[in-house]
């Protein structure tokens, strides 16, 4: 027999499984609907991203190296990264999912491009799992429906998965990403030449934040809150765009995107021979938003585990097997995950609570703290003096904050 693995979604999680399978030697099918998909997403990536994923520099469009924290009453914390050699890297998610696909496809994986439709789940043995799909490639743009058997499946179909939906995963808490993509004037862009900006306040987000990121010709002007506030979101945009109206004024809209961003895990990630991924799994961080690298690292993760137990694709893994991936990701970045949830809660909640977030992120030992844990994806400890220093720090400028704002 020959393992046959279907990877469905085609973004940094399912392009860095297929990638790891099809290198090696397993019979693998990547789906996604959208070859040219723009994500709405800030396109931050850190550091130790470029080099575990051999990320070529003609797609990163800008290296930021400082920082701009703008607080509710516009008080303005610049942090820089001491380090030449360190930065954020900002991408299209155009340019970066294509080039991360396009690599799975040139290592073996056989790039389909097609929406799976349904899928048929059989729990009795080893039985294959049947997948209907739109081949988007032949019949015109309704394309012809075709179904194929597989053996395992990676569910790397995003916030709204067919695959989750499938084995019934179970829901989670989400949140609602809007972004304009804005070119703006050569002088204003200088602005923006290795600097992102952070906006935090109810008028820009009540439970979120909200930002400028800078881009290869243009600007990405966005925001995000609970899907509760869904309604609000337009205007919460149209907070973020006065905030920033003087550096992006006269700039032209060139695109307008939204999306669903998971906010937890979903309750089942693992189901019989069924695993799911990146967003899909509900990988996105609180705080900071984060999701392409944990995206990317969970696809390879469990794509690893598929190796690891198919004995040169001649065996078909189990489902505790695949369980074995959720096991190594909750204990490498479970940590992770809790902390940020903390800082959300603690700093999220309020005006008050956010200016103090703001003037915190002024001192140096928070920001190297926090750049580390970020460039690095570790969650860095503190020695005790620093940690005493930054816990103090913390308390006085939630004090203050509450002062500052009515």
């Amino acid at each position: 027999m020959t393992l046959r693995v279907a990877v469905v979604g085609g973004g940094p999680a399912g392009a860095s499984a297929a990638e790891t399978l099809a290198k090696a030697g397993i019979e693998t099918y990547l789906f996604e609907r959208k070859l040219d998909n723009c994500k709405p997403c800030g396109g931050a990536i850190p550091l130790c991203m470029v080099s575990e994923f051999a990320l070529p520099s003609e797609i990163i469009d800008r290296r930021v190296r400082r920082m701009k924290m703008i607080s509710p009453s516009d008080r303005e914390v610049d942090i820089a990264l001491d380090n030449p050699e360190e930065y954020i890297g900002m991408c299209r998610r155009e340019v970066l999912d294509a080039f991360l696909r396009n690599r799975a496809a040139q290592l073996g994986a056989q790039l389909i491009n097609g929406r799976v439709l349904d899928i048929a789940i059989r729990d009795n043995g080893n039985q294959p799992y049947t997948l209907h799909y739109t081949d988007f490639s032949a019949g015109g743009p309704t394309g012809i429906k075709k179904s194929l058997e597989v053996d395992v499946i990676v569910g790397a179909d995003g916030a709204n998965s067919v695959v989750a939906e499938a084995i019934d995963a179970g829901s989670y808490n989400y949140a609602i990403a809007f972004q304009e993509r804005i070119r703006i004037s050569p002088d204003k862009m200088k602005h923006y030449e290795d600097l992102a900006e952070m906006y935090v306040g109810d008028d820009v987000s009540p439970d979120f934040y909200a930002w400028v990121f800078p881009k290869y010709d243009h600007v990405a002007v966005g925001t995000g809150t609970m899907h509760v506030n869904q309604k609000k979101i337009k205007g919460l945009q149209a907070g973020i765009r006065e905030r920033a109206k003087a550096r992006i004024e006269g700039g032209e809209v060139i695109k307008i995107e939204a999306h669903p961003i998971p906010e937890h895990p979903r309750p089942r990630r693992v189901v019989g021979r069924v695993a799911l991924v990146g967003d899909a799994a509900g990988y996105v961080t609180k705080s900071s938003g984060e999701g392409i690298y944990f995206a990317a690292k969970s696809g390879r993760m469990c794509a690893e585990a598929i190796v690891e137990f198919a004995n040169g694709g001649q065996r078909i893994p189990t489902s505790n097997d695949l369980k074995v991936y959720i096991k190594r990701w909750d204990r490498q970045y479970g940590l992770t995950y809790t902390v940020l949830d903390v800082l959300q809660r603690v700093f999220y909640n309020s005006n008050a609570a956010r200016e103090a977030f703001v003037e915190m992120c002024a001192d140096k030992d928070v920001q190297k703290l926090t750049f580390d844990s970020y460039l690095y994806k570790t969650v860095v400890p503190a020695n005790p003096l620093v940690q005493l220093k930054i816990t103090a720090k913390t308390i006085g400028s939630l004090l203050r904050g509450s002062a500052l704002v009515p």
